[in-house]
């Protein structure tokens, strides 16, 4: 997006001002701590990947980088604060699937535009799924779970995260990709949901890898897919979705960065630049991973490209869904 400052003065002449001023911008940048907003709760994955985030760009900025928990409102309440923030690069937003692709179509308003409000950065992780069921469950493959769901349509449950969570639209993309018709019932979390599966209260439920690592190895859960587009290093033997029947199948809980709309593009750009060689860097792969978390990064295109390809994508689901949180 260009500044309109830029435009301003190019305008009347003034290209040769800004040809000498942008890179003056990107050079004294920052000059005082940055501060990122997370719109969740300490101590969840979220938390956990944007901390890791900030302390990687303290030690390469060499300035202050702090986190600032603001959760509520369906990441809403951190969202608003980051889009009224002035636009100079000191308060960024770890924005989410959630905030950016999946409250637009829940909400029927928004205290903020996630397309006019945020100028994308990159993005730094994805939180893989998995469809794992209690070990009671009769199917023991994916074809035998679709098979009985579709001999019983409407007769079987599922839990989710909460109206609305990635986990819920997973599986709703499943259900439309094999015309299955099943129960949704909703948790608040997804701890409260897999504590009922474990017990064998509600069957199966997609649920992301780190949280569902244990208890599938421990046979507490066995695992019928991999909601992503290649094997999980940690179970290489399990087939994805999509090699069992369904092409292209993809479901994840994704996180970036973005900065409030109009902030220079020079910043934009250098903080990209920074985050895609933090997300390079081995032992914070190796950290990410071992929360349960695969680093990605990409460029400020990449990521808008991105983000309206999974708007596109889940807006289909949720409107086929009906699903609404007002």
């Amino acid at each position: 997006m260009i500044n309109p400052v830029t435009k301003f003065f190019a305008a009347v002449g003034g290209a040769c001002l800004i040809a000498m001023a942008s890179p003056a911008v990107a050079d004294s940048y920052p000059s005082r701590p940055i501060k990122i907003v997370v719109p969740f709760a300490a101590g969840g994955g979220n938390d956990v990947l944007a901390r890791l985030i900030a302390q990687q760009l303290s030690e390469r900025l060499k300035q202050g980088v702090v986190i600032e928990n603001r959760p509520g409102a369906g990441t809403q309440i951190g969202a608003e604060v980051v889009a009224r923030a002035e636009p100079d690069g000191y308060t960024l937003l770890s924005t989410s699937m959630t905030t950016y692709v999946l409250n637009p179509f829940l909400y029927k308003k928004l205290s903020y535009d996630p397309l006019k409000d945020f100028a994308p950065i990159s993005l730094t992780g994805n939180f893989d799924l998995m469809l794992v069921a209690h070990p009671s469950f009769p199917a023991g493959s994916l074809e035998q779970f679709v098979a009985l769901a579709k001999a019983k349509p409407g007769d079987l449950s599922y839990a989710s995260a909460g109206p609305g969570s990635p986990h819920q639209l997973a599986m709703e993309l499943l259900m439309r990709r094999a015309d299955l018709s099943m129960v949704h019932v909703a948790y608040r979390g997804a701890a409260p949901a897999l504590q009922d599966v474990l017990a064998g209260h509600v069957p199966i439920m997609m649920l992301d890898v780190a949280t569902a690592r244990e208890p599938v190895k421990a046979g507490l859960l066995k695992a019928f897919g991999a909601a992503s587009l290649t094997r999980f290093a940690d179970f290489p033997d399990l087939p994805t979705i999509a090699e069992q029947g369904f092409p292209g199948y993809q479901a994840s809980a994704w996180q970036g960065i973005v900065a409030p709309a109009k902030t220079p593009p020079e910043i934009v750009e250098k903080l990209g630049k920074e985050i895609g060689a933090a997300l390079a860097d081995a032992q914070v792969r190796e950290k990410l991973r071992a929360a349960g978390i695969e680093p990605i990064a990409s460029t400020p295109a990449e990521f808008t490209a991105f983000m309206t390809s999974e708007t596109a994508k889940w807006a289909d689901v949720i409107k086929a869904a009906k699903i609404t949180l007002d």
